[in-house]
């Protein structure tokens, strides 16, 4: 459900911009929203990583240790999981989204994107970024890389696990439990690694626009 619900918020945060630019061929939006849906848009980004993390250590659970599963998992670990997930996502964000908002910006106003994403917004600043590119990369790992380490483990193990049943249909029902979520993890992980992990001068904005699509609409 939290899940759900932050890709409800991110569609919300997203999609109406989306279709203002694709049926007007453009679409106008004052900085200081361009700055609320950055944040936004970071916010939701990082509680679904870490979210994607704890349903991972879920399936883990379900699939390693099914009879301690219960007492494990239990809803007040939930609660636990989903609140540390929500404080490390609002807590994170805002230090990029500062950094964009006190750049100087000049006369061009106009983002090459469908949506206020950070590194477009930077591309307008005419004082250096290169402070702000590297802040955003940092602050990436704990919220991209680490957890995707984690999701990765857990999947090794899951994967072992596996492997040792002896039915295939056995084994086929333990994995479908967790295909939906992995092609998840693949796609998200994939596309915001390939834009804020490893961004390049020379990367085709129709590329960038594309990859940006997967994981704010796709995913969702």
């Amino acid at each position: 459900q939290q899940l759900s619900f932050s890709d409800l918020l991110q569609s919300v945060v997203i999609v109406p911009t989306l279709l203002r630019t694709v049926m007007n061929e453009g679409a106008k939006i004052p900085l200081i929203g361009c700055i609320v849906q950055l944040y936004l848009f970071g916010a939701t980004e990082a509680l679904q990583s870490f979210l994607l993390t704890v349903m991972s250590y879920d399936r883990y659970l379900a699939i390693c240790n099914p009879l301690r599963y219960s007492s494990i998992m239990s809803h007040r670990v939930c609660v636990k999981l989903i609140a540390m997930s929500w404080l490390l996502a609002l807590s994170a964000t805002p230090v990029t989204v500062i950094t964009a908002a006190t750049q100087e910006f000049c006369n061009q106003n106009t983002i090459n994107h469908f949506f206020c994403d950070y590194f477009p917004l930077l591309e307008l600043s005419c004082s250096d970024t290169s402070l702000a590119q590297i802040l955003v990369i940092t602050v990436s790992v704990p919220a991209i890389v680490f957890p995707l380490m984690f999701i990765i483990g857990s999947y090794i193990c899951i994967a072992h696990e596996i492997l040792k049943i002896v039915s295939s249909i056995g084994r086929q029902k333990a994995f479908s439990t967790c295909s939906s979520h992995l092609a998840v993890v693949s796609i998200f992980y994939g596309t915001l690694i390939g834009v804020y992990m490893v961004p390049t001068r020379n990367q085709s904005q129709t590329i960038s626009k594309l990859l940006s699509l997967l994981y704010t609409v796709v995913t969702p």
